[in-house]
């Protein structure tokens, strides 16, 4: 018996002082827990909402643009025959190495057993892009757009056709083309340029052609 209360009494003393606070110490943990593990499962329960919310933008996005492509892609063979005179041009969903969705524009001019932009010609890349541009205008006009150098690349006759398919958007849009076609000049309403002065200055002129008093 006196062997065992010695063994007890160097236990007693192996564990060092006794902390008078613990009893303090564990309440304050346990309620420092409870608070974590709330937050912890509010997080949860976030991330959950949102992942959901995620998958549900997706499909929307994804219903949205199966749509909107449908719609796209007619105007754009419309526009593509009416630019050229005929031929076949189609958008085509194609699915990328990363899962994304990409889109491929098929254009085959009339007399032409082409389907790749790059075998076609600067202006017949140039009235692709124009059509594709004004297919996307007709299915959701846009409040302003601007044509930066878009005719530069066409011939006279293709100049007269995107001469009045401009005029046929601006009843929907109001568009500012900055061009040095003289036929796309002569279609706008208002004429903003700039010209050399007597001193060797750079001068902006207007011209609203509406204002200007028309022959008799």
């Amino acid at each position: 018996m006196r062997g065992r209360i010695t063994e007890l009494r160097a236990d007693i003393r192996a564990l060092g002082p006794v902390n008078i606070d613990a009893v303090d110490d564990l309440l304050e943990e346990r309620e420092r827990f409870t608070f974590l593990s709330g937050q912890i499962a509010d997080l949860e329960a976030a991330e959950g909402e949102l992942r959901g919310a995620i998958k549900d933008l997706e499909r929307l996005i994804r219903e949205r643009f199966d749509e909107t492509f449908v719609l796209v892609n007619q105007n754009f063979q419309q526009y593509f025959q009416r630019f050229f005179g005929g031929g076949q041009a189609e958008l085509k969903v194609i699915e990328l190495d990363d899962g994304e969705r990409g889109v491929e524009i098929v254009a085959q001019p009339p007399g032409k057993r082409v389907s790749s932009l790059n075998v076609l010609s600067g202006g017949e890349r140039s009235m692709t892009s124009v059509a594709l541009l004004f297919s996307l205008l007709a299915v959701n006009p846009a409040p302003m757009c601007i044509l930066d150098e878009v005719d530069a690349a066409l011939d006279e006759a293709n100049v007269g056709r995107f001469v009045d398919t401009l005029k046929e958007l601006t009843e929907r849009s109001q568009l500012i083309v900055i061009t040095h076609n003289r036929r796309s000049v002569e279609a706008a309403d208002t004429i903003y340029g700039v010209s050399m002065g007597d001193e060797s200055t750079s001068q902006v002129l207007s011209l609203s052609v509406a204002d200007l008093p028309r022959a008799s």
